[in-house]
């Protein structure tokens, strides 16, 4: 039996913070962009892997995960 079919529901618990910048991600965002308290947020979701941190062309971007 695969772990799938044993958990329905599978979620991560996130802040109310976390929650409102997770919704507000729409596509590839820079980093530079947010403002220090949403990294440090965005830092959270990294390791929540909620999000993806990208480094292409010495730019860092954000992504959600699907």
């Amino acid at each position: 039996m695969k772990i799938n079919e044993l958990i329905q529901s599978f979620t991560i618990q996130m802040s109310n913070e976390e929650n409102d910048l997770y919704c507000s991600l729409d596509g590839y965002r820079a980093l530079d962009s947010f403002t220090e308290r949403e990294r440090f947020v965005i830092e959270n979701l990294i390791r929540k892997s909620l999000v993806s941190k990208v480094v292409s062309n010495g730019q860092a971007t954000v992504v959600k995960n699907d």
